[in-house]
């Protein structure tokens, strides 16, 4: 194996944990992308107007922040995370489930809004706990937690395709002209974002005509294993409400005794007796906001935190209005791409997402987080540098756009692991970070959005070009706290009561 043997000891030991959180970040991965290619479907089946539908996509994102905000709520105990993960998970399945029975909009954006809760609170319970479990060694496993997503990302749009209607889904008088315009205007809603469309005018009144039910009953039957998968560890670890007996941890005494080292013995048989809480590196935005988490703290702590955030907020913010907005940027002049072609760039950009979070897998064992993170915010401003140069080009549209995501596929995880171990998993990265990411995304396409309705297409890469100067200063900024920040005294770190009880020592699935 290409990991060395303590890590993959840790791997086996903690198997069925983080293949169950991989799966629900699958979950999360499906529920994301499924809303832009189905939108004009889902107007039909609802009948309502382009404006109203796109009511929907907001009640997701913004609830969507919220659950990330929240999330940190249901992560105290071992058994709260994984019934959250659970709840959410089944969530998602009733979602997919209930959306063929909306006929209102309302009812719509409701159901999406529930979804949205469900995906935030998967977003950071999950991070959270594989960065619990492995700690200085979870940078590998974030980045394999990642490719789910962009796993999940592409198949949805897939399993969604061959049942989206050709033309128009509501039968009425004048259809046949508004037929010709519904393949423009589906590409134009991939992935996230519904774009401009209000001159365009598809009838609401007739008779529905679309399939795409049967894709989302296909997607709930695909994400059932996943709750059933968390059900499984619940059960495992007795945490069951029917069978909530005695709790023994996954790692057993004798395999315990095995990766201890024989100093530490003493200090882990002490660590036993105590009650395993959450770690404090690990709370709520609320708990977070507590005056006494911040006393004898450094500004520095609060620096690391926000520059960290930053940086999210603008590469999250760059994939959320890049996969947005590349589509309408390449079929306006002065490249004036043929619909069909353009259609494939949103694609291609979270292919090569998905393409790059796989190769970060066995990169980041060898490769610091810090200079990940440095290598994906150098390639991003340098991508939108050429791709300002070269706006002319269509052909390196095409290579633009797969190098943009191939840079910004490990930048969260990356980032998320790299800020945990500058706090010595003490701070509140974890929550900070992705609540910052999502704001992010949700901002700088509504931003972008309102720009580019301005100030025309070309302003779509000086945005994205900006927004990469921003995070690439951001880091530098996080570097430079992070040679500020306070390291540990080895001599007192030794002697920490903590250290006993600390999961980097044990390897120990936390409670």
């Amino acid at each position: 194996m290409w990991w060395d043997e303590r890590v993959s000891a840790r791997f086996r030991r903690n198997l069925q944990p983080t293949l169950t959180y991989w799966s629900v970040f699958f979950s999360f991965g499906l529920c994301i992308a499924f809303l832009g290619p189905t939108l004009l479907d889902l107007r039909c089946q609802t009948q309502s107007s382009l404006s109203q539908i796109t009511w929907v996509f907001f009640s997701q994102q913004f609830c969507l922040l919220l659950g990330s905000c929240l999330g940190g709520v249901f992560k105290r105990t071992l058994a709260q995370s994984l019934l959250a993960l659970f709840a959410s998970s089944l969530a998602i399945s009733l979602v997919f489930a209930i959306i063929p029975l909306c006929h209102n909009v309302v009812v719509l954006a409701v159901v999406m809004a529930v979804a949205g809760l469900a995906m935030g609170c998967i977003d950071t319970i999950s991070n959270m706990q594989l960065v619990k479990i492995y700690q200085k060694d979870s940078a590998i496993f974030l980045q394999a937690l990642h490719f789910f997503v962009g796993f999940g990302a592409l198949l949805s749009p897939l399993i969604a395709d061959p049942f989206l209607s050709d033309t128009n889904c509501i039968l009425a008088n004048g259809t046949a002209n508004a037929s010709s315009n519904l393949p423009h205007i589906r590409k134009s809603l991939l992935p996230h974002h519904p774009g401009n469309l209000s001159h365009y005018d598809l009838p609401i009144k007739g008779m529905v005509v679309t399939r795409v039910s049967y894709a989302f009953w296909i997607m709930a039957l695909i994400n059932l294993p996943v709750p059933i998968a968390v059900f499984f560890l619940l059960y495992k670890e007795r945490m069951v409400p029917c069978f909530n007996g005695s709790s023994h941890p996954l790692l057993s005494a004798d395999e315990l005794a095995l990766e201890t080292r024989p100093g530490d013995k003493d200090e882990l048989s002490t660590a036993g007796q105590r009650p395993h809480t959450a770690a404090a590196g690990h709370e709520d935005l609320f708990s977070c906001c507590q005056s006494k988490n911040f006393r004898g703290v450094s500004f520095t702590y609060f620096a690391v935190h926000i520059t960290g955030a930053l940086v999210l907020f603008m590469t999250d913010g760059i994939v959320g209005e890049y996969s947005g907005f590349v589509y309408s940027y390449a079929v306006e002049e002065p490249l004036a791409v043929v619909h069909k072609v353009a259609g494939y760039l949103p694609s291609l950009f979270w292919g090569f997402i998905t393409l790059g979070r796989l190769i970060s897998i066995p990169v980041s064992y060898r490769m610091k987080p810090a200079t990940m993170v440095f290598i994906n915010v150098v390639g991003v401003l340098i991508t939108f540098l050429l791709l300002l140069i070269f706006s002319s080009s269509v052909v390196f549209l095409f290579v633009g756009t797969a190098s943009l995501g191939l840079f910004l596929s490990s930048t969260f995880p990356s980032m998320l692991a790299y800020t945990e171990d500058i706090l010595q998993y003490k701070g509140c990265a974890t929550t900070v970070l992705v609540t910052g990411a999502g704001i992010g995304e949700m901002v700088l396409q509504l931003l972008v959005g309102s720009i580019i309705h301005d100030r025309g297409s070309y302003s779509f890469l000086v945005c994205g070009m900006i927004f990469g100067c921003l995070a690439f200063t951001f880091y530098a900024l996080l570097v430079f706290f992070h040679r500020m920040y306070p390291k540990p005294c080895p001599e007192l770190d030794e002697a920490s009561p903590e250290k006993a009880a600390a999961p980097e020592d044990t390897g120990q699935y936390q409670r």
